[in-house]
């Protein structure tokens, strides 16, 4: 009996990420992976000179472990340097933040304004 090795099909190409979820990404990899997005909307914004999106990201940080990465999260994310393609961030701010302590969870709201580079 003979058997002929099985090849998988080449994977597929996954269409080029937009600036949602490469926002997404930065952010968890701000939170160290530790924190999940529960929520994430976009509304967009525009001025004379400028365009773009203003992003409102809810997380959550849910364990000991976690909640440190989440108030380092609110530490960092003001200043935080962040490489978006084609985008500037103008503004990032923690607007929102609320604890408990048994069971250890933190929860932080942050808006992120995008501006699209020209």
């Amino acid at each position: 009996m003979r058997t002929d090795q099985i090849t998988p099909p080449p994977a597929k190409r996954r269409g080029q990420r937009g600036p949602r979820e490469q926002l997404a990404d930065a952010l968890r990899a701000l939170a160290d992976g530790k924190g999940r997005i529960t929520r994430h909307s976009e509304k967009g914004w525009a001025s004379i000179t400028f365009a773009g999106a203003r992003h409102r990201v809810e997380m959550v940080f849910e364990g000991e472990d976690a909640v440190d990465a989440g108030e380092c999260f609110i530490a960092f994310l003001p200043e935080h340097e962040f490489a978006i393609r084609g985008q500037l961030v103008a503004d990032a701010a923690v607007v929102e933040a609320s604890s408990t302590t048994q069971p250890p969870k933190l929860s932080v709201t942050c808006e992120v304004l995008l501006l699209e580079e020209s």
